[in-house]
C-alpha cells in the first residue's frame, strides 16, 4: 500500500533551520501536487506551503521568506526547508498530495502522511 512517508522533523533553537521531506514509498505512483500543512497543540490545521506538478509554489504569509517547497521528481520527493524558525513554528507537519500513476499520469488517489514533530526552542 502507497504511503507518503515525512521525515526530518527535529529539535532545533530559534533561527536554525531544518529541513523536511515527504516520499512516495511506492515508485509506481507519483507525486502531482503537494502541500505542507502544520497543525500545533490546540490549533487547528492550517496551509504553511504547497508546490504544483510543474514546481508552481505558495506560500503563507506566515512563511514567506523563510520556508521554500521544492521537489525532485526523480526522487518523488517533495522538500520544505525551513530557515529562520521561530518558536511559533512549532507543530507537527504534515504533506499532503495528489498521487498519480506515473506511467499514465492518471489520478490515483490523495494522501496525506502521518507527520513529523518540529519544535522551536526559543
Amino acid at each position: 500500500q502507497v504511503q507518503l512517508v515525512e521525515s526530518g522533523g527535529g529539535l532545533v533553537q530559534a533561527g536554525g533551520s531544518l529541513r523536511l521531506s515527504c516520499e512516495a514509498s511506492i515508485s509506481t505512483f507519483s507525486i502531482s501536487a503537494m502541500v505542507w500543512y502544520r497543525q500545533a497543540s490546540g490549533k487547528q490545521r492550517e496551509l504553511v506551503a504547497g508546490i504544483s506538478r510543474d514546481g508552481d509554489t505558495n506560500y503563507a504569509d506566515f512563511v514567506k521568506g523563510r520556508f521554500t517547497v521544492s521537489r525532485d521528481n526523480a526522487k518523488n520527493t517533495v522538500y520544505l526547508q525551513m530557515n529562520s524558525l521561530k518558536p511559533e513554528d512549532t507543530a507537527i507537519y504534515y504533506c499532503n498530495a495528489d498521487l498519480v500513476f506515473r506511467a499514465t499520469m492518471r489520478a490515483y488517489a490523495n494522501y496525506w502522511g502521518k507527520g513529523t514533530l518540529v519544535t522551536v526552542s526559543s
